[in-house]
């Protein structure tokens, strides 16, 4: 056997044991979510005969040809049985294009599709795309919802950093051949983090948004907003109400955005969303969530305090440290939730819950009430209730049969 042989043999061999290991609970949890032990996608699950030219006269060391950086923020869709997410990879060029991964169980076992997502180009071409939110609309298609980021043509020859983002549209029946359609235009400078809402509302398509002045920063915009177009195929949102605002001296003061889009249950919309503060340490992203009433989507009827899932452990650490970004999730019918989340823009994990668990936590955990007094006499409610059924409990205990 040949060094050529014998090292493909090891990159071959590395591959089918990462794929194939199971992932385990992470006990106890907290009762409202479940983490697991390893994270579901990474750069190194990208397939070998992506990342190495494997033909030895062309390659003769067995180089990496075409590097993955990481692999992250997908969308998530359950299709034909199998769990499916729409990762973000990114290669070493930093450029990033949209790949399918699938799964038998949704917590393990993901293997990307052979071939990348071959997105069309609008007549101004991208300069790269990410982030994409899927919906299988009432229509019957497939939307894909993504930011496309393109410079800046107003920006100085120095700045090679300025960028104008918005939110592509693509559609699909079998997440294989996608139609692109034109950019969604509002009157917001840039957009970001734009969801497509899986219903008809006053037989309009209802969107998520997110208006921000510049690229990075929110400025007077910001907050999750929505509004209504008469058509996907050339979707304008005339008018964005702010339906989740920014608050200051919260996890979400700096800026916010909706995750995937929101699971219709019996008391109303299920959102999961992100939040972002600013520290010392530099932005600090956590997720959140929130219910909407089922009629009327921009009334909100329950939001707790503070955040649903923040980065711990491996997970703060990354290309870009200290996140956790989810825009995607599967509702089963059994009512188990899949939540996939990204870590510091690196990786990919899953955490589960139900449908159950996640209304009586949205329902029963009280809001924020955006000063520390109101938050320590909220402790001092739980441990007084705590103490008083201990006792109560002690006392039951202690009584004569």
């Amino acid at each position: 056997m040949t060094e050529f042989d014998q090292r493909l043999n090891l990159l071959n061999e590395s591959y089918r044991q990462l794929v194939n290991k199971p992932n385990k609970k992470l006990e106890p949890g907290n009762g409202i979510f479940d983490r697991y032990q390893n994270p579901v996608l990474t750069a190194a699950h990208a397939p070998v005969f992506w990342r190495f030219d494997l033909n030895p006269q062309t390659n003769p060391y067995l180089q990496e040809r075409f590097g993955i950086n990481a692999a992250f923020n997908a969308g998530a869709i359950k299709w034909q049985g199998k769990y499916l997410q729409v990762a973000r990879v990114e290669g070493w060029d930093r450029k990033s294009f949209f790949a399918v991964a699938e799964s038998p169980n949704g917590i393990d076992n993901f293997t990307f599709w052979d071939y990348p997502i071959d997105m069309p180009e609008t007549a101004e071409p991208d300069t790269n795309v990410y982030d994409m939110r899927l919906t299988a609309h009432e229509d019957g298609w497939i939307y894909g919802l993504f930011c496309t980021e393109r410079r800046d043509p107003d920006a100085p020859a120095h700045d090679q950093s300025a960028a104008i983002a918005a939110c592509g549209i693509a559609r699909t029946k079998d997440l294989t051949k996608w139609e692109r359609l034109p950019d969604l235009k509002t009157n917001s400078p840039q957009q970001r983090n734009v969801v497509l809402h899986p219903e008809f509302v006053n037989s309009k398509y209802a969107l998520y948004t997110r208006p921000q002045d510049g690229f990075i920063s929110a400025g007077t915009g910001g907050g999750i907003g929505f509004g209504l177009a008469d058509s996907m195929e050339n979707a304008y949102v005339a008018e964005e109400a702010i339906i989740d605002n920014k608050i200051y001296h919260t996890v979400y003061e700096a800026k916010n955005g909706q995750g995937p889009a929101p699971i219709r249950t019996k008391k109303g919309w299920l959102h999961l969303a992100h939040g972002v503060r600013n520290t010392a340490a530099g932005l600090r992203y956590v997720l959140y969530l929130f219910l909407t009433d089922l009629n009327n989507l921009t009334k909100v009827l329950y939001k707790p305090a503070g955040y649903f899932l923040a980065p711990e452990g491996e997970e703060r650490f990354g290309d870009v440290s200290n996140v956790v970004f989810s825009n995607g999730w599967i509702a089963d019918d059994d009512g188990t939730v899949y939540i996939y989340y990204a870590s510091s823009d690196t990786r990919m994990h899953v955490a589960t819950s139900t449908i159950d668990r996640l209304l009586d936590y949205v329902i029963n955990t009280p809001e924020d009430g955006f000063r520390s007094a109101l938050s320590v006499k909220r402790l001092s409610d739980v441990i007084r209730k705590n103490k008083e059924f201990l006792k109560a409990d002690h006392q039951d205990a202690i009584q004569p049969s």
